[in-house]
């Protein structure tokens, strides 16, 4: 039922910062989960109960209107606060949250979510779970703009004032090789040089990582393939196609191709990535540090035990943290 005229309600507010993000009203209605009709009548109730015009809807994307740049700031706070007494509710009965927004990158969907939401669900019996897997700045985007409670991502570096950071893993970048390509007695770097670079994108953070590494060693492989999936990119590697850098965990991610994938190490200076659990601060109260204390031991035994036993010389370098 829509809501009398001259009333204000949470959610619409919370239609109209989505509308106000995203720019149409299907992205908008996508992200909420809501039809676009919904999302239309809920910005027109808000309109008519503050009596002004929010956004202009003939525009592409949709503009601001002035009220609605206005509104816009204080929309984000009414939020903000609904949130942290979300929160803090939760925090004096965690069971009784009732939707968990959780982001996790792809390289955990296969085997570490799973374990996780299975553990967490025997804790939240009454919550229900929103699961959304992706690289790691499209998960800090939704983060950002409250479409997600908590991520699980590549560290951005410097973390921003709102974020809540926890520490989960360090995995060092390796090589992998076609099996048997590449004799690690040998010169390793020049038997690279005869084949091509399989490229992780750099539209992502992982891939400049490498592409800028790759320039401070002044190491210039030819690179004629740039993917941005860990399946794509092995398959090839195992097909006899090239060579790529990337993580034990793309590698374990990619379990149908390791029987013809050789992984060694980086055979220039080492290069890492640290794998982190954000939250905004202060919003979920304790619950981002504990379910980061969940994901550390099963980090431990699916992720390092598994890759450190077959590759002891790992050990070390990839690390619970």
């Amino acid at each position: 039922m829509a809501p009398s005229p001259g009333r204000l309600t949470l959610w619409g507010t919370e239609v109209f910062v989505a509308a106000a993000e995203e720019g149409t009203l299907s992205a908008a209605a996508r992200r909420l989960g809501a039809s676009v009709s919904a999302v239309s009548q809920q910005l027109s109730a808000l309109e008519a109960a503050l009596g002004a015009t929010l956004l202009d809807r003939s525009a592409r994307p949709l503009a601001l209107t002035a009220a609605g740049e206005t509104f816009l700031r204080r929309a984000r706070t009414i939020l903000s606060e609904a949130q942290a007494a979300r929160a803090e509710i939760a925090a004096q009965d965690l069971s009784s949250l009732p939707l968990l927004r959780l982001g996790m990158i792809e390289d955990f969907e296969a085997d570490v979510t799973p374990r996780l939401l299975s553990e967490m669900s025997d804790e939240l019996t009454r919550s229900a779970f929103q699961l959304e897997t992706g690289p790691s700045h499209r998960l800090l985007g939704l983060l950002d703009a409250r479409a997600l409670d908590v991520v699980v991502a590549a560290d951005p570096g410097r973390a921003a004032q709102w974020m809540e950071v926890h520490p989960l893993l360090d995995e060092p970048f390796v090589v992998a090789a076609p099996r048997g390509r590449i004799d690690p007695a040998g010169d390793v770097p020049a038997q690279l040089l005869t084949l091509p670079l399989v490229h992780y994108t750099q539209r992502h953070q992982m891939g400049r990582q490498i592409a800028e590494h790759l320039a401070r060693q002044d190491w210039s492989p030819t690179s004629r393939f740039e993917l941005d999936s860990y399946n794509a990119i092995l398959a090839m590697v195992a097909g006899g196609a090239g060579w790529s850098i990337l993580t034990p965990l793309g590698w374990l991610h990619a379990r149908r191709f390791q029987a013809d994938v050789d992984l060694l190490p980086l055979p220039v200076a080492p290069l890492s990535r640290r794998i982190v659990l954000i939250a905004r601060a202060g919003v979920l109260g304790e619950m981002p540090g504990r379910m980061a204390d969940r994901l550390r031991p099963l980090l431990q035994e699916i992720v390092v035990s598994e890759a450190t036993a077959r590759l002891p010389w790992l050990q070390g370098a990839l690390k619970v943290l």
